[in-house]
């Protein structure tokens, strides 16, 4: 059988995406990259960070960014892991070590890297967490919203500098398609009023990312940084398979594996701002709405207070 192109192949793709279990599996990866005929980016030259790189799709992503040539910075929590890790990326990569739901630590990280003089043009926004109960950093936070929304604003608002002076500078925030089932609750922004279901809050904090890429894309001087979000698909990973055990059986057989799921970062991390405009949420290398359920993407209004009140907890932030 001939494989699809143009007009057809778009069609296929969009009703994949529409009936979400073939455009979250690996069925539409692999027919994505048959009919858009996708070859790995050459990213030789690119500094490239990203965080939780020990594992899933960090490590990945890691992985696939050394091989297309990329200095990739990891930062992961635990040194073992993160030493195994770099062992697995190669000679052109760097650990880091910070905790991302740990202001004093994402502080005590940033500062040190912008010392360094290091050059930084990608940021790749990936650690994340999914605990089975409700949890609380040193410093009084929920753990699923300190991790997934307010450290990676903060290591982001920090690095943005550097990013600033970085060649054709990228933020790629990774989200999740769990985020579609929700909007954002500005008024409860820590779901402390509900009662505890993992995956209510992860995807909470989830679509929080996505409202905030949006609102730092509104805000950055045209020619800046651009700001993408995206999601995976549904890839296995050990993180998704300790959360969700029924859903990885339920799955399994049709479970991305992580490069499969983080290839679209990959892409992001080489794709000029024409070809990947900001503001937008990828999926598979295209552009997704950002929105399945009425009312949930939240207003640009709405970014903006989110933004605020990231800053308000973090305190005052260097311009």
């Amino acid at each position: 059988m001939l494989p699809l192109r143009g007009k057809a192949a778009d069609a296929l793709d969009g009703a994949m995406d529409l009936l979400v279990v073939p455009g979250f599996s690996r069925i539409g990866y692999a027919a994505r990259r048959r009919m858009f005929e996708w070859g790995m980016p050459d990213l030789t030259g690119r500094r490239v960070m990203i965080t939780g790189a020990t594992s899933g799709l960090g490590l990945a992503g890691a992985i696939d960014l050394g091989r297309c040539g990329a200095k990739v910075h990891l930062v992961a929590r635990d040194e073992a892991k993160g030493r195994a890790a770099l062992a697995e990326v190669g000679r052109d990569a760097e650990l880091h070590l910070c905790d991302l739901s740990s202001l004093v630590e994402i502080r005590r990280f940033a500062t040190g890297f912008l010392d360094s003089g290091e050059r930084l043009d990608v940021l790749i926004a990936n650690a994340g967490v999914m605990p089975a109960e409700r949890e609380r950093t040193e410093e009084g936070f929920e753990l699923t919203f300190a991790t997934n929304l307010l450290g990676p604003y903060l290591l982001t608002d920090l690095l943005l500098p550097r990013l600033r002076e970085g060649r054709d500078p990228r933020v790629i925030v990774m989200s999740s398609g769990g985020m579609y089932s929700t909007g954002f609750d500005l008024d409860d922004p820590q779901l402390d009023r509900r009662e505890y279901r993992p995956t209510a809050f992860y995807a909470h904090a989830k679509r929080g990312e996505v409202m905030l890429a949006d609102q730092w894309q509104r805000r950055e001087p045209e020619g800046g940084v651009s700001f993408c979000s995206m999601h995976p698909g549904w890839a296995v990973t050990p993180g998704m398979s300790a959360a969700l055990p029924g859903f990885h059986r339920l799955t399994g057989p049709i479970l991305r594996d992580p490069h499969q799921g983080v290839d679209t970062a990959i892409w992001l991390s080489g794709a000029s701002p024409r070809r990947a405009p900001g503001g937008r949420f990828y999926q598979d290398r295209r552009a997704r709405a950002k929105e399945r359920l009425p009312g949930t993407e939240g207003s640009p209004a709405d970014g903006v207070r989110l933004a605020e009140m990231l800053s308000g907890l973090v305190g005052d932030l260097p311009d």
